[in-house]
Parts: C-alpha cells; structure tokens; sequence
C-alpha cells in the first residue's frame, strides 16, 4: 500500500491537491482512500467546532479532539492496507506546527518517532494572504487560526519542520500546480 501525507497551512489547497493524487492513481487503476483530518467522524467534528471557538479552552479541547481523531485513522490503517493500494492523510503531522513555538518541533520530533510515517511527504505551500483570500470564500465559518498573523507564523514553522517533506508551490494557477504535482509523484512512482 502507498501511504501519502498532504499538509499545508489552513487555506493552502491540501483537499485540491489531495483530490488531485486520488484522480492520478485511480486513473492507473488503483483503489484511493482520502482521509482528512479533522475527519467527518465524531471526534473530528468535535475538534473543527472548537477550532471556532476562542481562547485556551477551546483550544486545548480542539487539539485534543484533533489528535484523538488522528489516532483513529492510524489504529484504521491495517484495515486499509488491505482494502485499498494508497491511503492519503490530508492534515497529519504538520498540525503540530499549530502548537506553540516550543511545544511545535518537540511534538513533531515525538508524533514522527511514534506514528507510522510514509516516504511520501507532500507539504502544500501557499502565501498567507493567498490562503486568507480563499479561507474567506469558504462557506463554513472562520477558525481560531484562519488570521493573517496566526497563517505566517504557521507557515514558518511548517517550512522549518519539512525537512524530508517535498514542497509544492501552490500560489500560481491550477495548471502550474498540477504540473509541479506531475513531477513529484513521477519520482514518488519510479
């Protein structure tokens, strides 16, 4: 089974480009499994209601609802190993890049040794104001981190923990996305 990981800064395009890698292998005639994080699944609507609330409660409520969902998706993966030949993760272990500058890498570091990680890294990068522009084009409302403040500084600490992550630029069209994308998985599937 391949194992995919798509991460990005809120409003970066990782749902986009994530559906875009699921088009690619279906198209060879492989079987897809997309899971985002926080999922559809009761801990991970828990944790995006408290992503719209404000202060530490809801922030701690939301990060601990966030990781519980997570661990759901990995106690899963045996099961897809079976079902399915990839499985991407939309929003893993870059989350950590959310917590507090000095919590971010010591729990990246920890959740890196601890959780399965695949070869496959994908970190979608995007301007900050780039990403706010298409956050507010969303239907569904606005979460603690969705701020050009908050968006920057979590940018930097993703770039900074990408250390085996490929990065695709994701601020021009869709056509030179898709492109770049084409060049990274032809090396992911030699």
């Amino acid at each position: 089974m391949r194992f995919i990981i798509v991460d990005g800064i809120d409003g970066s395009g990782k749902s986009t480009v994530a559906g875009w890698i699921s088009q690619h292998y279906s198209a060879l005639g492989e079987t897809v499994r997309l899971q985002h994080h926080p999922s559809d699944r009761l801990l991970g609507r828990l944790s995006r209601r408290f992503l719209r609330g404000e202060g530490k409660l809801m922030y701690l409520l939301s990060s601990a609802f966030y990781l519980l969902d997570v661990l759901g998706s990995v106690a899963r993966l045996p099961l897809w190993r079976r079902r399915y030949d990839s499985v991407v993760f939309v929003r893993y272990l870059m989350a950590t890049a959310y917590l507090p500058d000095r919590l971010a890498s010591l729990a990246y570091d920890m959740f890196e040794r601890t959780l399965p990680v695949p070869d496959r890294l994908l970190l979608v990068d995007v301007e900050p104001r780039s990403a706010l522009s298409r956050i507010s084009m969303r239907q569904d409302g606005e979460e603690m981190f969705e701020n050009l403040p908050a968006l920057i500084e979590i940018r930097e600490k993703m770039l900074a923990l990408a250390r085996s992550w490929r990065v695709l630029d994701n601020n021009g069209c869709e056509g030179e996305s898709r492109e770049r994308l084409k060049e990274i998985l032809s090396t992911w599937d030699d």
